[in-house]
């Protein structure tokens, strides 16, 4: 019996790492067809070659950096050349520098909100087209920040509680063609948490764990899973809008 994923065309971003690189093994895995979109192009060219080595479905890297003028256009352009459209955007690539307000660079705050909220806004309006014509379906990697308090964290947070307030606003304003959804993980063991941490990680990361109740940090798998679950037109075909808390319990 064929599965559905097989017939599905996912385009991710931030693909080469941590959750993007583990949305891009799980789909490919299940047999759909990716357009891995990140920076790197050798951990691309890693994930498209592991996927070949499993039999998986195809990944096709493509080294692009999301906040660039043109990207957009670019990116819509290649899926249409490699996937012959989309059935799903992963706007997963993200970037995060944890300080204090007054400590903090001007150019890391402007990143965060170029990265974070109009790099997906851009890319979800360029595949639209293609997203409209199948019927497909965005799910933004967004973060627990977006809703709770985060000092020393604020504009990362803030920038991430736009991407919240995006994906609801635009759940409503491109139904019915077009479902529009967001997993808001917790910390999970990525390079780029230990990079955005900076010094200060080991005691960031011991409160962060004191203050989680099922007391761990999540592993990249289980934040993909759910992704995955969102854009599965046969487990959520009849879910928009929502904003999926995968944070060991933090918001609740």
């Amino acid at each position: 019996m064929s599965s559905p994923w097989e017939d599905l065309r996912l385009v991710v971003t931030g693909g080469g790492s941590g959750i993007g690189a583990a949305v891009v093994a799980r789909a490919a895995g299940l047999g759909a067809a990716v357009l891995a979109v990140g920076r790197r192009a050798d951990r691309l060219a890693e994930a498209a070659a592991k996927a070949r080595a499993d039999g998986a479905g195809l990944v096709v890297p493509y080294a692009v950096d999301v906040t660039a003028p043109d990207a957009a256009t670019r990116i819509a352009e290649r899926a249409g050349e490699v996937l012959g459209g989309v059935d799903a955007l992963v706007n997963n690539a993200g970037h995060a520098v944890f300080d204090r307000l007054e400590d903090a660079a001007e150019a890391d705050l402007r990143a965060m909100v170029d990265t974070n909220l109009v790099a997906p806004a851009l890319l979800t309006r360029a595949l639209l087209p293609m997203l409209r014509g199948s019927r497909g379906c965005v799910v933004n990697v967004s973060s627990v920040g977006g809703v709770l308090a985060m000092p020393s964290r604020s504009f990362y947070g803030a920038s991430k509680a736009a991407l919240n307030s995006l994906t609801r606003s635009l759940a409503v304003e491109l139904a019915p063609d077009v479902r529009v959804n967001a997993v808001l993980p917790g910390p999970v063991d990525t390079d780029l948490w230990d990079l955005a941490a900076g010094e200060g990680a080991d005691a960031l990361r011991e409160g962060i764990v004191s203050g989680t109740p099922l007391g761990r940090f999540g592993r990249a798998s289980e934040v993909a899973a759910w992704v995955c679950h969102l854009v599965d037109p046969e487990t959520s075909s009849w879910v928009t809008g929502s904003l999926v808390s995968v944070d060991g319990g933090r918001a609740a």
